[in-house]
């Protein structure tokens, strides 16, 4: 604690610097642990950094440079501009290698909503789903409530229309929207299902949302399956998570 003149003490400046230093630390190894997943599964990551990035010094350096006339005041600007550019890339081929790897895998799309997904959005996972890990997750936002599902597409159809029958029984004139989650036609891709959600009309005010929340919460929350809490990982034992999750249903 701070002492009686509000300044921290010597141990606290001391421990201040320590965690400081360890999130710093933790950064980076994450940061590191991050590019060499994406490198195994992207060829073409450290290519398209190195291009992007020595394209956008050069011509960083040269704008620099004719407006200001500072030659060596360029160099450091341009150096920067490309380290940004390229961190950048990293962190868009990053983001597509992570969706690619867990997209059709059980349990993706619930992780991408309650992990990635950005805005006024109450998420209730598993509100539908079958032994074979087919799920159905209801969002209620601003567009109203969108019944997002993901599993074999017809079983999931099958899910979305008794849960979009059960929930407009509460929700009246409210817009259910419902989307299934995948590769085939008429599937939404999950690296796109935020963009999906976020160009969907605003129908309802802040207000709305919230008495809305609650009245579906009559419903019953989620997790009525044991789904996982992550994509499964390729070559995981199917038949043996299945038989689990028969036992705990």
């Amino acid at each position: 604690m701070a002492n009686s003149s509000g300044k921290l003490t010597r141990a606290e400046k001391k421990a201040a610097r320590a965690e400081s230093k360890q999130s710093r630390r933790d950064t980076w190894r994450n940061l590191v642990q991050a590019f060499k997943l994406t490198r195994e599964s992207d060829d073409r990551l450290v290519p398209y950094m190195a291009g992007f990035g020595v394209l956008a010094a050069v011509v960083i350096f040269f704008a620099v440079w004719l407006l200001s006339g500072a030659l060596y005041a360029a160099i450091p600007i341009a150096v920067l501009a490309g380290l940004v550019v390229a961190m950048f890339v990293f962190s868009r081929r990053a983001q597509h290698a992570m969706y690619s790897q867990a997209e059709g895998q059980p349990g993706a799309a619930g992780w991408m909503l309650q992990q990635q997904l950005k805005g006024d959005w109450r998420i209730t996972q598993a509100v539908a789903g079958t032994a074979q890990f087919d799920a159905v997750h209801r969002l209620v936002g601003r567009p109203g409530v969108v019944l997002v599902g993901e599993g074999a597409q017809h079983r999931v159809r099958g899910l979305l229309a008794q849960e979009k029958k059960k929930t407009a029984r509460i929700t009246g004139d409210t817009p259910i929207y419902d989307v299934v989650v995948g590769t085939g036609e008429g599937e939404v891709r999950l690296g796109k299902l935020s963009r999906y959600l976020i160009k969907l009309p605003a129908n309802l005010s802040r207000e709305q949302v919230n008495a809305l929340d609650k009245r579906l919460a009559a419903l019953g929350g989620g997790g009525r399956m044991p789904l996982p809490q992550g994509p499964l990982p390729q070559g995981a034992k199917m038949r043996n998570v299945q038989r689990t999750v028969r036992r705990r249903s």
